[in-house]
């Protein structure tokens, strides 16, 4: 059986995370350098719970950091 990745709301689709991947890239990983790999670790962990999710503006939010968002706006 071949699986389509096209299909709207197909669980194979990973498009989301993609995305996620390519923005922390971006965003934390290719701007440092970091002295350990514990160092790297701990910058990888926070970076969703203090940065991404907190205070980065989404789109799909009409332009507001989910935390504004779940607080019912600005």
């Amino acid at each position: 059986m071949r699986v389509s990745m096209s299909r709207k709301s197909n669980c194979y689709d990973n498009a989301m995370m993609e995305s996620f991947f390519g923005t922390l890239k971006a965003e934390c990983v290719e701007r440092q350098t970091y002295q350990t790999r514990q160092d790297a670790r701990q910058a990888i962990f926070s970076y969703p719970e203090t940065f991404y999710n907190r205070k980065r503006r989404h789109s799909a939010l009409g332009y507001l950091s989910p935390l504004i968002f779940e607080e019912g706006g600005e």
